[in-house]
Formats: C-alpha cells, sequence, structure tokens
C-alpha cells in the first residue's frame, strides 16, 4: 500500500513538473494596455472630419480655445453687411433696425428671413422633406467679434424660424486649444 501511495506521488510529481511551463503565473496587461492606446492615438490623429470652412469676407472672428474645427456648411456671415454663403443680403445696421412683419415674432428680420427660407426650401426639396420640417443641415454663423449680441440673437431667431434646428456659431480656433489651460498660481 505504501507503494502505491510512493507510485502515485512519483507520477503526480512528473505531471506536475511536465506542465509547469504552462502555468499562467502573471499576466501582463502593459503591452495590451500601450497598443490600444497608440491605436486610439492614431486613429484621432488622421481623423479627418470635413473640409475647412473658409471665413466671410469682412468678417473677424471672435478667438477660442475650444471647439471642433468649422466644416463646409450653409453659413450666414455678420460683418458690416449680413451675407449667406458670401452673397449679401442686406447691412447689418439695416438688420439691427428692421421691423418684423410678424406680431407674434418681433425678434425676425423680414428680409434675412425670406434668403434663409429660400435655402431650407432649396435644402427640403433636394432631401425630399415636407415644406413643414426643419432642416437637418447645419446653418453656421461667423459673427464679427465687434457685433452686438441683439443683432446676433434676431438673426438665430430668423434662421430658427426659417427652419433650421442646427445652428453652429463659428469662432477662430487659438494655438492654446492643443493644451488644457493651467491655474494660475
Amino acid at each position: 500500500m505504501a507503494e502505491m501511495t510512493r507510485a502515485r506521488a512519483a507520477r503526480e510529481a512528473r505531471r506536475s513538473a511536465q506542465f509547469a511551463k504552462f502555468r499562467l503565473t502573471e499576466l501582463n496587461l502593459v503591452p495590451l494596455v500601450d497598443t490600444f492606446v497608440a491605436i486610439v492615438f492614431f486613429s484621432l490623429a488622421t481623423a479627418t472630419v470635413g473640409e475647412e470652412m473658409p471665413v466671410m469676407p469682412g468678417v473677424t472672428l471672435p478667438d477660442s480655445r475650444v471647439g471642433e474645427t468649422a466644416l463646409q456648411e450653409l453659413t450666414v456671415g455678420i460683418g458690416n453687411q449680413i451675407t449667406i454663403n458670401s452673397v449679401p443680403i442686406m447691412t447689418t445696421r439695416e438688420a439691427a433696425s428692421a421691423r418684423s412683419n410678424n406680431a407674434n415674432e418681433p425678434l425676425l428680420i423680414p428680409q434675412l428671413f425670406t434668403a434663409l427660407k429660400a435655402q431650407a426650401d432649396t435644402l427640403r426639396q433636394a432631401k425630399g422633406l415636407d415644406q413643414n420640417t426643419s432642416v437637418p443641415n447645419p446653418l453656421a454663423i461667423q459673427g464679427d467679434k465687434t457685433m452686438q449680441y441683439a443683432v446676433l440673437a434676431r438673426i438665430m431667431q430668423t434662421a430658427r424660424l426659417a427652419g433650421f434646428r442646427n445652428v453652429s456659431l463659428q469662432v477662430n480656433r487659438t494655438e492654446a486649444a492643443a493644451a488644457p489651460a493651467r491655474p494660475a498660481n
């Protein structure tokens, strides 16, 4: 009986020695994490979102430290004149003093509304949308940094009433956008 126990112990020792090289004693995750970080870095560094939008003539954009690059989209420029994709619509002074022709919408600028509504109708027709639905295309507003906020509010309200639901304000991106701001000591 002791012989069988010794034989069994010897057999177990041989098996343990034979399969010892397959035992997982430690799992090193550092190379795996490094690989994932490299993949994410290169995918973000090489991602192209779209073409940069040129700044409308006569518009000096304010600076920003955060945000995304502007894409090619329908653009309203607000400088000395209000333009839609570089086509002059009216002067900013006329827009500031324009009276709404709708008593329920006092911020409406009629001349700008007509031009934006025509753009929205063209986009709806191209996409086969109903005339009463909002346009999914983005509308970018490039406002001069000296512009009055009251005019901006009226233009944004007019764009909303014309059917644009995605309105963005564009600014110049500065070099400080790449690095996070450090608190002052």
